[in-house]
């Protein structure tokens, strides 16, 4: 620590400032933290890997979500009693208990005996439980399109399937994009579980950084940083695709 208060004092002198002896010691004991958490022994690339395994899991688990949402969302919306159940019964479940119980349901016990990726599997357990809550987002969304939509449609001479998709969904899909937005960004931090299945995310190696340095502090606003930057990119670059879907409007 010495080595870092020589430094800091030597750059104040130069600067002309008279940094008081606390202050140096303060900042020497940051920066010596910082080098035994993120850059001796390149612990950094832990933090790395851990940024595409989450990026990874969560784009999988997204797309998989939007699909298994708008069928269960379909079913919720359909005539037929057993359909209406299906979705019913799904919903109930998948809100009703935890996302890590679900997650260590589906890796240790469903796909036990499957020789899958980790990380494809995990995204499958997410994926399964972002569908409950995508499936009454795009429910809500197709229920504000007013019928006057639907029987246009049918009036052009098209079926009810070719109406949902081409008339009905289209425009729900411009409602709903903020509300599945913030959905990803909640998938994104939820994946922090996936350690209980043994996948070095960003939250893990965060963990084990901290365990080898026996350092808290360093690692845990380490890992909220890099999740902050991940989630404000994200939002930013949403947020203009946002606008760009309702260029079209008249405000």
């Amino acid at each position: 620590m010495s080595g870092f208060s020589s430094v800091i004092s030597l750059l104040a002198g130069q600067a002309g400032i008279s940094a008081p002896q606390w202050l140096v010691d303060w900042w020497a004991e940051v920066c010596h933290t910082f080098y035994r958490c993120f850059i001796k022994e390149d612990r950094w690339k832990m933090l790395r890997d851990g940024v595409v395994v989450t990026i990874e899991i969560s784009l999988i688990a997204a797309v998989l979500g939007v699909i298994i949402g708008l069928l269960i969302a379909l079913c919720n919306l359909s005539k037929n009693k057993f359909l209406r159940g299906i979705g019913k019964v799904y919903t109930d479940i998948i809100r009703g208990t935890p996302s890590v119980t679900q997650l260590m349901i589906i890796y240790f016990v469903i796909f036990a005996q499957v020789m899958w990726p980790k990380a494809i599997i995990a995204a499958i357990a997410f994926g399964i439980n972002s569908g409950a809550y995508v499936s009454e987002i795009i429910r809500a969304g197709i229920l504000s399109i007013d019928k006057g939509q639907t029987e246009a449609g049918r009036s052009l001479g098209l079926s009810s399937g070719m109406t949902m998709r081409l008339v009905v969904i289209p425009q729900a899909i411009k409602n709903i994009f903020p509300a599945l937005c913030n959905e990803f960004i909640t998938l994104i931090k939820e994946t922090a579980i996936v350690g209980y299945v043994g996948l070095v995310d960003i939250q893990k190696a965060g963990d084990f950084i901290k365990s080898a340095t026996y350092e808290a502090f360093m690692p845990l606003i380490g890992t909220a940083i890099i999740y902050f930057i991940i989630i404000k990119v994200l939002t930013l670059a949403l947020g203009l695709y946002e606008k760009s879907l309702r260029k079209s409007e008249q405000r």
